[in-house]
């Protein structure tokens, strides 16, 4: 199995990409291949002047063909997610997300501001046409502790975040047992 990591935030390191960093490491220890991408891996003025022929856009954009699912992390600015992942979001082609699993990961400085991966994220997401987004995991500033070197989160935020990694994991292992039939029917 392979899945995607894109870090949204437009700074690293942020308390979005240890959120992300963690997933990376769970998922390293189930054998699974991770892909990580961070919006820092385009050249700005691609994503600004819409290169849709962007050597990094289109690596992604065949590296998400390849891949059974995605886990999208950002920063939550101004109660929606941060805008160079949405403008990055925006290049995809309109089926990027199609047949994947996806699993948002926000974070923000108050709780105020948890339901904009609802809200915000996840309308775009389904507009890349994911087969299932699962709810996600949002955390305010406080629970995460020294992103900048080895993270630390909260026992609450880490049990949440194990309980949707499990959850994950079970949604890939679902999505890579349908066979198509004969009839292009998918079987579970």
């Amino acid at each position: 199995m392979r899945v995607i990591t894109l870090a949204g935030s437009p700074r690293y390191p942020s308390r979005s990409s240890a959120l992300l960093e963690y997933a990376r490491e769970k998922l390293s220890a189930q054998k699974i291949e991770v892909c990580h991408w961070h919006v820092q891996n385009f050249v700005p003025e691609d994503l600004l002047y819409a290169r849709f022929d962007s050597p990094a856009l289109l690596a992604l954009s065949e590296q998400l063909r390849e891949a059974d699912g995605m886990i999208v992390a950002t920063p939550v600015y101004k109660a929606s997610f941060s805008g160079v992942l949405k403008t990055l979001l925006d290049l995809l082609p309109e089926r990027a997300l199609d047949n994947k699993v996806v699993l948002p990961l926000a974070t923000g400085g108050s709780i105020g501001h948890m339901l904009a991966v609802d809200y915000a994220l996840k309308p775009v997401l389904n507009a890349l046409k994911a087969q299932e987004i699962l709810h996600g995991v949002f955390a305010d500033d406080s629970q995460i502790e020294d992103y900048q070197h080895r993270a630390r989160f909260s026992p609450l935020l880490q049990q949440r975040l194990d309980t949707a990694l499990e959850v994950f994991l079970q949604a890939l292992q679902r999505h890579d047992n349908r066979q198509p039939s004969v009839s292009g029917v998918v079987h579970a």
